[in-house]
């Protein structure tokens, strides 16, 4: 089928989007079914507005850059589509002759390709519709692990390890740090690479799966502080009390697809710890640095990116739509993947939340299990070397 193909992307963006987006600009070259490759700027949105660029006139080696590049280089968007808005995608599909639909993107993102598709079908129009993985969560369905998540876990490890450094100098502190992730714990379990000895950072790590309440949290930093001078907590921005509500004071719409978020919880939690243990408490929380930070790219995260931009063209040129492309990991030793392909409806809206059996019984940490499975996705988190600190003898 010969048309035009768009590219755009959704929801918040990574440190290896573009690396999807050039792997569907250089496979683009190898099918000349493609006649013209489109972005929609600003995600769906650009779709709406009929805000397109030509990626066919960009410089090669511009693109080669852009493959480097953290943040979104067509822009993003988070708009939640209107009943209306469907018939204006398809006009515009029609006016540039678009017969292949590539969208980057999470939960949400699958779900606008998915309804695209199907009233592309239901109108009798050919459109070849690909879903291309992307989120720091880790929790779409049906994929080993996502784009995007490799290297913002790289990012927030190596963050706790400094972060352990610093109080660990200047003892008598607590810092609890807030890790993005919204209900799903792949983001702040992965701090525990931070880790080379039993009493490094973080000390306490909680996840949105398992409930925490205030008296069990504080009685975890009290034993950590009794025992160690300090303690670092890494905590995720979606953790649940015991009535399974937001842990925080503060609720914020996060977005148009309405994910309640805690917008302060690290505060909230530092703030507690000051009123409740009379111990000095700060908050971390690195924002928007843990998914946009090109000094932390895992190299594997970057790869897989690409790749599954260019397993999208390939799926779609070979007559495949309403699919989303996964990551397969290969059974034995060592760390192989490949790719497949999941129906978009059983990933569109769908949330892969952190096993419970990876989570410590004490519900303060993950266990080795779960390293085993992050490490091949980061890359080596290099310890901080410490001094021997070979103590002179005392003569007074």
């Amino acid at each position: 089928m010969r048309g035009t193909a768009l590219v755009a992307h959704g929801g918040g963006p990574t440190a290896v989007i573009n690396a999807s987006l050039v792997g569907v600009i250089e496979e683009r070259s190898r099918h000349d079914e493609i006649t013209a490759l489109y972005g929609a700027r600003y995600g769906i949105k650009g779709v709406l507005e009929e805000d397109l660029i030509d990626l066919d006139r960009e410089d090669p080696e511009l693109i080669e850059l852009i493959a480097r590049t953290p943040g979104s280089a067509l822009g993003s968007c988070r708009y939640k589509l209107k009943e209306q808005d469907y018939e204006r995608i398809l006009a515009v599909f029609r006016a540039h002759n678009v017969r292949y639909f590539f969208y980057t993107g999470g939960n949400d993102s699958m779900d606008t390709t998915l309804k695209v598709a199907r009233l592309a079908r239901a109108s009798g129009y050919e459109l070849r519709a690909i879903g291309i993985p992307k989120t720091i969560d880790n929790d779409l369905a049906e994929t080993d692990h996502c784009p995007g998540y490799g290297s913002a876990a790289l990012f927030y490890a190596c963050a706790l390890r400094d972060i352990g450094a610093d109080i660990r100098e200047l003892p008598g502190r607590v810092s609890v740090v807030e890790v993005m992730g919204r209900n799903a714990g792949w983001l702040v379990a992965a701090t525990a690479l931070a880790r080379r000895n039993a009493d490094d950072a973080p000390h306490l790590i909680y996840l949105p799966e398992r409930r925490l309440s205030a008296d069990r949290f504080l009685a975890d930093v009290e034993a950590v502080y009794r025992r160690l001078g300090y303690a670092v907590v890494a905590v995720c921005e979606g953790q649940r009390d015991e009535r399974g509500e937001p842990f925080g004071a503060d609720l914020i719409a996060a977005d148009g697809f309405s994910h309640e978020l805690a917008g302060n919880l690290a505060h909230v939690l530092s703030q507690l710890i000051t009123r409740r243990l009379k111990l000095r408490a700060r908050s971390e929380k690195p924002g928007l640095l843990g998914r946009s930070s090109a000094a932390f790219v895992s190299p594997s995260d970057q790869a897989e990116a690409r790749l599954c931009g260019r397993e999208a063209v390939r799926a779609a040129t070979a007559g495949i739509s309403e699919g989303m492309v996964t990551l397969v990991r290969e059974a034995g030793p060592g760390y192989r993947i490949e790719t497949g392909l999941a129906e978009l409806e059983r990933v569109a809206n769908a949330e892969r939340l952190f096993p419970q059996e990876w989570i410590h019984p004490e519900g303060n940490d993950v266990l080795p299990a779960f390293l085993e499975y992050v490490k091949p996705l980061t890359g080596e988190v290099a310890p901080r070397p410490r001094l021997r600190a070979v103590p002179v003898g005392r003569r007074l």
